[in-house]
């Protein structure tokens, strides 16, 4: 008895010091300091603060001094302010995520205050004005991203102006059903831009001569996910992407969306002289006529060799089978033949007709 009075207090003594080493797990995650705002997530290292899904009406106050990324998606900013971050200028922010935030209007020097930001990603939102110095105060911006951000209005001169004094080295335009190449939009000095899952159909003459200009000769595409039509007006493209097929990341996965008999084939595996147009879509009249009656023509030869080979496998069993027929009709002549002289005979006609005697 008295040793398990001894265990027991010996194990005591240990009950502090183990509390004091769960004591973390306890606690919420660490707060940079500045103090973490209570609708949000953060996370010491790296400073980034999460904040999803709190129906947020304006960017938190209370961050951390030294945050570095900050993620607001699926809130109800709806309008950007001017200075909307410089209450508590955050001099260390780099990456900041606006998702989803029903976010319709920039007005400007909306980012006055985070002199420090490289990355913005403002995707997922029905953006309807942006004011031309939206972005006034983020110099060293370098990469922008509005993927499904235009779907909601036509923003790309507001865009070319808020864009005009900026340095991007990225900017990504994904899912906006664009139907041609913003060349407004790039700015010189531009090394990436993606356009996957808009409504291109091609990249035009102009718009290829654009991308030669001298600031955007080195910048690289990405076109997945776009309904090309692999007609005639799609030949210059299709030159350029085989003399530049590094520039375009995603060029050997680049497929046909119409017309249907080239849907899927691979881009470049296809000829510029099998893209053909009919006379109504503008292109080379009647020429995608003539292709069809041509086809249509070699498949009745075939068709016509492959019935003469038969014939002529077959001829003596033809040759039987026509000698057997003409007997047969001859019989069956002689027959009738008969039988007409048999009716004409008067004789047989007067034992008929006196069967008494």
């Amino acid at each position: 008895m008295a040793r398990r009075q001894a265990r027991a207090a010996g194990g005591g003594r240990w009950l502090p010091w183990l509390g004091l080493a769960l004591l973390p797990l306890a606690l919420p995650p660490a707060a940079a300091p500045g103090g973490c705002p209570s609708a949000c997530y953060c996370v010491a290292t790296p400073e980034l603060v999460q904040c999803r899904y709190e129906r947020l009406e304006e960017p938190p106050r209370e961050l951390p001094a030294t945050v570095h990324n900050l993620s607001i998606a699926g809130s109800n900013l709806s309008v950007l302010h001017r200075a909307a971050f410089a209450a508590r200028p955050r001099p260390d922010l780099r990456l900041l995520r606006l998702r989803h935030d029903n976010i319709h209007t920039i007005e400007d020097m909306a980012l006055q205050g985070l002199p420090a930001l490289r990355t913005l990603d403002l995707s997922h939102n029905p953006l309807l004005s942006v004011a031309p110095g939206a972005f006034a105060g983020v110099p060293l911006l370098r990469t922008l991203q509005l993927n499904q951000a235009l779907l909601a209005a036509p923003l790309e001169e507001q865009l070319a102006l808020a864009l005009r004094n900026l340095s991007l080295r990225r900017l990504e335009l994904a899912g906006n059903a664009l139907r041609a190449l913003p060349a407004t939009l790039l700015p010189a000095g531009l090394e990436e831009l993606d356009l996957r899952n808009n409504s291109l159909q091609r990249l035009a003459a102009p718009e290829l001569r654009s991308l030669e200009a001298p600031g955007l000769r080195g910048l690289r595409l990405t076109l997945g996910s776009n309904p090309l039509s692999c007609d005639c007006a799609l030949r210059p493209f299709l030159a350029w992407l085989r003399a530049a097929t590094t520039r375009v990341s995603d060029a050997r996965s680049l497929r046909c969306a119409q017309p249907p008999l080239l849907r899927g084939a691979t881009l470049l595996r296809l000829r510029p002289e099998g893209l053909v147009c009919t006379a109504a879509e503008g292109g080379e009249p009647g020429q995608l006529e003539t292709a069809s009656y041509v086809f249509f023509g070699i498949v009745l030869a075939l068709i016509g060799i492959v019935f003469l080979m038969v014939l002529y496998l077959n001829r003596r069993g033809i040759k039987r089978w026509l000698h057997n027929l003409r007997e047969a009709c001859r019989d069956q002549m002689e027959g009738y033949h008969y039988r007409y002289e048999q009716d004409a005979d008067p004789r047989c006609t007067s034992a008929i007709s006196t069967p008494g005697l």
